[in-house]
């Protein structure tokens, strides 16, 4: 699913709303999202999962092209743990 298709659904869900407010609503909460991983903080919805941001180091990496190798700089990656109640109901199916 993506971001419109969300947006498209919560707005046929909720036929109150417009599509103009869904969109707004789910772009603020995407916002704040984004903000607390930015400061360093977590994210965390119950049942579904965790967002958190891990820092990679620096490492020697190879242009694949080439096979030259080149500096790969440190960086910050989001990172996602699923919830329990996530797991429990993807496995449900008993197909795993």
């Amino acid at each position: 699913m993506i971001k419109s298709e969300l947006i498209a659904k919560l707005a046929t869900e909720n036929p109150h709303l417009t599509q103009k407010d869904v969109e707004r609503v789910v772009g603020v909460i995407f916002e704040r999202m984004t903000a607390a991983l930015v400061s360093g903080g977590r994210v965390e919805l119950r049942g579904f999962g965790a967002f958190s941001v891990r820092a990679r180091p620096a490492r020697a990496g190879r242009n694949p092209r080439t096979g030259e190798s080149v500096e790969v700089r440190a960086k910050a990656v989001p990172f996602f743990k699923s919830g329990k109640e996530l797991r429990e109901r993807l496995n449900a199916s008993g197909d795993a």
